[in-house]
């Protein structure tokens, strides 16, 4: 099982950012994943940087890591703009981005700063055009395209992308499912939908799984009762989403999904990715 470290890029500056990815890298975590908002969810108070740019400035103060969102929100990004991004990126960090993104976002964000009416399946249908011309401009040959959302006439980008760059979807509704089989290399199933992880992946087709939660890490015996009162108080709505434990119980739970199929985890930090706590969780969970 892979070990992505999934890292809001809110309530932090731009050295701690960088301070936990490169513990991460070095306890390791095979990747980090950042989210995509115009302001934090349930904070607007709070600073956030925005997506693209702090996944740039932390593939460069990295060296192994795979950069990635969890996801891009598809609605933000025009699709040209977005193709060569990716690319610099890819080229940037020597092959090391991912493509994660999704077609949602939280409602009142789309409304609050004016970015579309739209929802749901017309979303769904615009990601899948994002997904095509992404494709025809990575193919460094001049493309054509004409759709519902999007047109390109005689369009061509270069650089090329070093390899092939992974894409990575999350979401279990019917329309998204049907994209995830059609385009991703990776699913993420979404932690409500746990309970259908078996019956979903047999429609993702060839995508591999992965799943996110957040994890509360209890490093010693003498903090449980302190760490677990302190995160269901504060995250203890995330139910299923929320699993704390010692570095053997998190093995088992881990163990647990690797033999339903989960490939890869991305792990939410309760503690806000402590550097010292993110050295503990890689040297006695990933590496036990």
């Amino acid at each position: 099982m892979q070990f992505h470290l999934f890292l809001p890029q809110m309530r932090m500056t731009m050295p701690d950012l960088v301070t936990r990815a490169r513990a991460a890298e070095s306890g390791g975590f095979d990747g980090i994943a950042l989210m995509d908002h115009l302001s934090p969810p349930g904070a607007t108070g709070h600073p956030m940087f925005e997506a693209m740019t702090t996944a740039t400035w932390l593939a460069a103060n990295t060296t192994r890591l795979t950069i990635s969102h969890l996801v891009l929100c598809d609605v933000f990004h025009q699709p040209a703009v977005l193709a060569s991004q990716v690319v610099t990126i890819d080229h940037a960090s020597g092959g090391r981005f991912e493509l994660g993104i999704g077609w949602g976002s939280v409602p009142d964000e789309l409304d609050r700063f004016g970015v579309t009416e739209d929802r749901g399946r017309v979303l769904v249908a615009r990601l899948g055009e994002t997904l095509t011309v992404l494709k025809g401009l990575w193919s460094g040959e001049e493309f054509e395209f004409s759709g519902e959302h999007h047109h390109v006439r005689a369009g061509m980008q270069l650089p090329t992308p070093l390899t092939r760059i992974p894409i990575v979807i999350g979401g279990a509704g019917p329309r998204t499912i049907a994209l995830v089989a059609a385009r991703a290399d990776w699913w993420n199933c979404p932690i409500y939908a746990l309970d259908r992880f078996d019956e979903l992946r047999q429609q993702v087709g060839a995508a591999r799984p992965s799943l996110q939660q957040m994890v509360a890490f209890i490093p010693e015996e003498s903090r449980r009762a302190e760490i677990t009162e302190l995160v269901m108080r504060r995250f203890g709505h995330f139910g299923a989403g929320l699993v704390v434990g010692d570095a053997e119980q998190l093995g088992e739970h881990f163990a647990g999904l690797a033999d339903r199929g989960v490939e890869r985890m991305y792990v939410w930090m309760a503690d806000f990715a402590d550097p010292e706590r993110l050295a503990q969780f890689g040297h006695e969970v990933i590496g036990g």
